[in-house]
């Protein structure tokens, strides 16, 4: 048995570390490409969300690799995450290939649907095995998280381009051989200390933007036009609040512990949005507002074309950016997205914020309530 999952940033190196640590043979498919989008459009509605076509794509560029278990998360709500599982089985049958799909169903308070799907792969595992394989990956997640963050926090100021990546590229090395969990702390700690050491102190205030929207356009690079490292590029800090372990938290650990989650968000967001539209739509809200809030300078949108929960949070985005006075863009990603109309569009808002800051600065900040910098 062979198993393999879909890309999702980094999320590769603790999700082996988990199947390895059971004694699975694991398939990392090949990172996300054009080539993967074409075969997940291909095998896909022409309709569906970017997501669906990305992971059908690596579903059978692993499968050409000789993977025949798939590992996929489901879902729940007015989200088209929950049908995935379908259209994913009949596109793999279509492709001609024989992979068995494990759909790990949120557990709703209930972990045996989680257990019943690693048994199907792994019936033999005592229960310690299970709690080491997962403190060794729950050590991981939180690992690529920090060394995500420092990236995002670092690379406006490094001393030279791709200096940040480059110590973050051989940090995440570090991590995916890691076998321990005090492994994983010398890996993080070596990594932090070597992208400090690649970075200057600069003149000036720092510009911070949020990014929020769907949590696969966001976290994967692939499909986002690497929209992080341009932001850093264009001397911007950026701030994603968004996390495998906090996603983890909240949808594994919360559902299961019967604690509400996002209780802070919600509360941000109901004076805009009081109700559930699955997704992470109501996430994009309250955040836009816990970031106007905290003095970032702007918010950044990015979702699949076609995101319904991104779209209710889109058309209520303007009326966020005019009553909390942050200047928000939306941007829809599809498997036809050009790097330049992208690149184009997150200069002038870059361009927009720097001119609002010198304004501010002169006494004559430009006014929001007209929702001029609500750039949607």
């Amino acid at each position: 048995m062979r198993v393999t999952f879909p890309h999702l940033g980094n999320l590769w190196i603790p999700v082996r570390a988990f199947f390895s640590s059971l004694g699975l043979d694991v398939v990392v498919p090949p990172p996300t490409t054009k080539r993967t989008l074409s075969i997940g459009a291909k095998y896909t509605p022409e309709g569906a969300c970017l997501p669906l076509k990305a992971t059908v794509g690596n579903f059978i560029e692993a499968a050409e690799l000789g993977a025949d278990t798939i590992f996929m998360v489901g879902g729940i709500g007015p989200c088209r995450l929950g049908y995935y599982c379908e259209l994913q089985r009949h596109a793999l049958s279509r492709a001609g290939s024989n992979a068995q799909l494990v759909v790990v169903e949120p557990p709703r308070r209930d972990p045996r649907g989680l257990v019943q799907a690693l048994r199907t792969v792994k019936r033999r595992a005592t229960l310690r095995q299970v709690v080491e394989a997962g403190r060794l990956a729950w050590a991981k997640f939180g690992a690529v998280d920090a060394l995500d963050q420092a990236a995002n926090m670092a690379r406006w100021r490094e001393t030279a381009p791709g200096e940040v990546d480059a110590a973050v590229h051989r940090g995440l090395a570090l991590l995916d051989a890691a076998e321990t969990c005090d492994a994983v702390l010398y890996a993080v700690e070596q990594t932090l200390h070597d992208v400090a050491c690649r970075t200057e102190e600069r003149l000036g205030p720092t510009m911070r933007v949020g990014v929020v929207g769907e949590i696969y356009v966001v976290m994967e690079p692939a499909v986002n036009m690497d929209v992080c490292r341009k932001l850093g590029r264009l001397g911007v800090q950026v701030v994603q609040p968004i996390t495998f372990s906090h996603w983890i938290e909240e949808h594994i650990v919360g559902d299961i512990a019967r604690r509400m989650p996002r209780s802070n968000m919600l509360s941000r967001a109901r004076p805009y949005l009081r109700h559930f539209v699955g997704g992470h739509g109501v996430e994009s809200v309250g955040r836009s507002v816990d970031m106007a809030r905290s003095g970032l300078a702007g918010v950044l949108h990015v979702a699949p074309m076609t995101c319904m929960p991104e779209i209710v949070a889109q058309s209520i985005l303007p009326l966020v950016s005019q009553s909390e006075g942050i200047p928000v863009m939306s941007l829809a990603v599809d498997e036809h997205t050009a790097d330049v109309g992208f690149d184009t569009r997150l200069e002038a808002f870059c361009d927009l914020l720097q001119a609002r800051r010198r304004q501010a600065g002169e006494g004559s900040c430009p006014s929001v309530s007209t929702g001029r910098w609500s750039m949607l």
